[in-house]
């Protein structure tokens, strides 16, 4: 039996390509989808919206009316929404598959206490490539360790609203854990003016705005000599959007708990 699947900002980019994605993938079935309340587009179908023809699925503009057709909710929206959304989920004892970002530290606390009503699967990347980006990261900052100083460079397009970006500071997460440091003890998120010698613990971050770039992470182990540099670019958010319908085929009927991109991959 297929897994129901209710996609959340259904008529964006993203939750278009998140309809295609589910269409492609076998085992999955768009079952719902979603738009704010004031959307011109609630009524719409959404696989026409996707430019997949018609599918049968209306736009609606509240959770509570489509709760009992799906199993899974996928959410890349806004902070806000993602917390109404998987409150809605946790009461009924639906799985959500959460890619937004920008969550303060109240907020993503907020999150994180539904994995006790139900599961939750969240990443800052649902790309498989990123996810084994950051397994490497990890690795050649243990081996690499305190002689290399570490920075971070990501760009994205200029819509985006948050920075740096969650994929960003989920690499800063695995090359800390990988040398034994904090994150939030050592990150740098600018740099400005006479501002000193470097502090080898720190990891710097650098952000670019601009154009149409779907998302570039590049993390540079640098020592006298030698630099190592690992990067990943994307080229299309269908990367994403295939990595999210996996997951939300993998959390299907799991009873509660929090879960990453890495554990849907086995990493």
């Amino acid at each position: 039996m297929a897994v129901r699947i209710a996609v959340t900002g259904a008529a964006g980019r993203m939750g278009r390509m998140l309809v295609e994605s589910i269409k492609n993938a076998d085992g999955v079935e768009l079952s719902a989808a979603l738009e704010h309340p004031q959307s011109s587009l609630l009524g719409a179908d959404a696989g026409e919206l996707a430019g997949l023809g018609k599918n049968g699925v209306a736009i609606a503009g509240d959770i509570a009316a489509v709760i009992d057709q799906f199993d899974v909710l996928i959410d890349f929206t806004a902070p806000s929404a993602t917390l109404a959304n998987a409150k809605a989920c946790a009461q009924a004892g639906k799985q959500i598959v959460i890619g937004t970002t920008g969550f303060t530290p109240e907020e993503e606390a907020q999150l994180l206490a539904y994995q006790e009503q139900t599961a939750l699967c969240k990443a800052a990347n649902y790309s498989t490539g990123v996810n084994v980006t950051l397994k490497l990261l990890k690795q050649a900052a243990e081996i690499l360790g305190d002689d290399y100083d570490i920075e971070i460079y990501e760009a994205h397009h200029r819509h985006k609203v948050d920075a740096p970006s969650g994929t960003a500071l989920a690499m800063g997460e695995a090359v800390a854990e990988g040398v034994d440091r904090n994150l939030r003890d050592v990150a740098v998120y600018g740099r400005e003016g006479q501002t000193g010698a470097r502090d080898r613990e720190t990891i710097g971050f650098a952000t670019v705005r601009g154009g149409d770039v779907v998302g570039d992470h590049t993390v540079m182990f640098m020592a006298d000599g030698e630099r190592v540099e690992i990067t990943h670019k994307a080229s299309s958010r269908m990367a994403f959007a295939r990595g999210a319908v996996r997951a939300a085929g993998w959390l299907a009927g799991k009873d509660h708990g929090l879960y990453s991109m890495q554990d849907v991959l086995g990493l």
